[in-house]
């Protein structure tokens, strides 16, 4: 079963990133004399979330928000780059089977200029953008607990109208960072890499990849089929700690749950995960809320209990069959 939704970080991942990224990202660099001289340190910083990275290498909030200010800026007014050779196809394709989300650091107004140059913007149900929300796991819970999310389009304005929300299979997170990776792990959601971004297949892999691909196209063969990447490794729980967990190409991973899950496991898990969710909430709704009919509204307290007759006592009750034997039919 193909997963419910894929999340497809933006820059390195959709589109050609490295160097039209760090040309801008220099200009801010010299700016505010940042200490990231080379491209070699910036790209570290996308090991975690950028934003909290780049944080670390600068205490001065000021100086921190007028960076920001100014590197999202030069994103939302120079920042063109061309999308990844054959990832179009492959948009257009998985939007027929899931609902696409962009998951990116990147801003609203450049992610919405690029797709739509490139003909895809419509392909994707939404966006998660960093001028609005900078920490991507925040993003990935919001979307996880909003069903409304699932609803996806097919590459036309309309949404999803007929089908609705899709409840059944999971969640997956397309990247090319390290730092991504371990952000989805957290969030219960399967991460697969791309050796086309920032960081190469070993990196991706330390940090808890199930796999990655070389090629665009292995995406479709991957997750439009639903069956399990090659060497899957992640599991649904947060991680607590690294372990030497294996995957079919003993490949370590970050997982801290031994054995690694299979494609199948995790999605059982996911719907045993829903089905208890959904049965906590209609047990609390039992308990605490009742339907009035008689005033057609939802109530808070349960509707005041009709006071019940006492029973009879034994000499009404014969007294009662004695009036009986005397009415005939």
């Amino acid at each position: 079963m193909p997963p419910r939704a894929i999340l497809f970080d933006f820059d390195g991942t959709l589109v050609q990133t490295r160097e039209a990224s760090w040309e801008l990202f220099a200009q801010t660099n010299r700016e505010f004399g940042l200490g990231i001289e080379d491209r070699d340190a910036f790209f570290d910083l996308f090991n975690d979330n950028f934003f909290r990275a780049l944080a670390a290498r600068c205490p001065d909030k000021t100086k921190l928000d007028a960076a920001k200010h100014h590197f999202l800026e030069l994103l939302r007014t120079q920042y063109t780059p061309p999308l990844v050779p054959g990832l179009a196809d492959v948009v257009r394709t998985l939007a027929s089977r899931c609902t696409l989300v962009v998951l990116s650091t990147n801003t609203i107004a450049t992610i919405r200029r690029v797709l739509s140059e490139a003909g895809v913007a419509t392909c994707f149900a939404h966006v998660f953008s960093g001028d609005v929300e900078p920490d991507k796991s925040v993003s990935m819970r919001r979307f996880l607990a909003d069903a409304g999310y699932g609803v996806g389009r097919r590459c036309s304005p309309a949404y999803d109208e007929l089908n609705g929300a899709r409840d059944e299979g999971g969640v997956a997170l397309i990247t090319d960072t390290a730092g991504d990776v371990k952000e989805a792990l957290a969030c219960g959601v399967r991460a697969i890499g791309v050796a086309w971004g920032m960081h190469g297949e070993s990196e991706l892999l330390a940090a808890g990849a199930e796999t990655v691909a070389v090629w665009p196209q292995e995406l479709i063969a991957w997750l439009a089929s639903g069956e399990p990447a090659p060497g899957a490794t992640a599991c649904l729980l947060p991680p607590k700690g690294a372990c030497a967990c294996e995957g079919a190409t003993s490949t370590p991973c970050a997982c801290p749950h031994e054995p690694a899950a299979t494609a199948a496991e995790r999605v059982a898990a996911a719907a045993r995960v829903r089905r208890a969710r959904n049965s906590e909430r209609l047990e609390e709704a039992r308990r605490t809320r009742f339907w009035d009919r008689s005033e057609s509204v939802l109530r808070s307290e349960p509707p005041p209990a009709v006071p019940r007759a006492p029973p009879p006592s034994e000499p009404e009750l014969l007294a009662t069959l004695r009036r009986l034997r005397h009415i005939q039919v």
